[in-house]
């Protein structure tokens, strides 16, 4: 999908309040927890958040798999493009603060979630990057309506490869809220959240979105 990179990179980036709501719990236990300072305190957030982004790109890669083989019919094809696209729409949207779509996306993920949260206490409390990098590869499958949303590019990318580069440009658009911690992380937020920003990110997301919808149907 056309500029699918950069539309899902801004998603990440500019969905940072929601991203902290799902994971800031987690990623404040990781400061609390952890005994490390300095650069080894870094280590631990970086080695949390390559877990977590290594199964959004997991993720990414099925989608992207399924979709190819559901894309050697062009009528399928056809339909999981303009999915994508109106699923960007929705995202703009979003951005915006004009829908709240992505709730019921989140509670549809929760029957797969029973099953891998008892599995993250085996690496708590987190004691470096050794527990923090598993706990962040299962805390990637979180139920999160932004990455289920991000994943319907990854299935209409046309391979495993292109699905998981798609979801490798969210979770890196999702790096700085869950990287940058205390002050840093409280003047990004104030930036992601505020007014003129949301604004412009989520019409240019929008501006994504319907080009793909009016671009599938010639």
């Amino acid at each position: 999908m056309e500029n699918s990179h950069l539309a899902l990179f801004i998603v990440g980036l500019l969905g940072g309040g929601h991203c902290a709501g799902m994971c800031g719990g987690i990623v404040g236990a990781l400061s609390l927890q952890s005994p490390q300072r300095g650069a080894t305190a870094w280590l631990v957030h970086l080695s949390y958040n390559a877990g977590r982004i290594t199964s959004y790109v997991l993720a990414g890669g099925i989608a992207g798999g399924l979709g190819q083989a559901a894309g050697n019919l062009l009528a399928w094809q056809n339909g999981l493009y303009l999915f994508a696209s109106l699923m960007l729409v929705a995202m703009g949207l979003y951005l915006l603060g004009l829908t709240q779509f992505l709730a019921p996306l989140e509670r549809g993920g929760q029957r797969l979630w029973r099953y891998i949260q008892p599995l993250t206490a085996r690496f708590l409390p987190v004691r470096g990057p050794v527990q923090a990098l598993p706990l962040g590869l299962l805390w990637g499958w979180l139920p999160c309506g932004l990455v289920y949303s991000a994943l319907t590019s990854a299935l209409a990318a046309g391979s495993a490869a292109q699905g998981a580069l798609v979801m490798l440009a969210f979770g890196l658009g999702t790096l700085p809220n869950l990287l940058l911690a205390g002050l840093l992380l409280t003047r990004f937020r104030r930036f992601a959240q505020d007014r003129v920003v949301r604004v412009v990110s989520g019409l240019l997301v929008l501006g994504y979105g319907i080009i793909g919808v009016v671009h599938s149907f010639h």
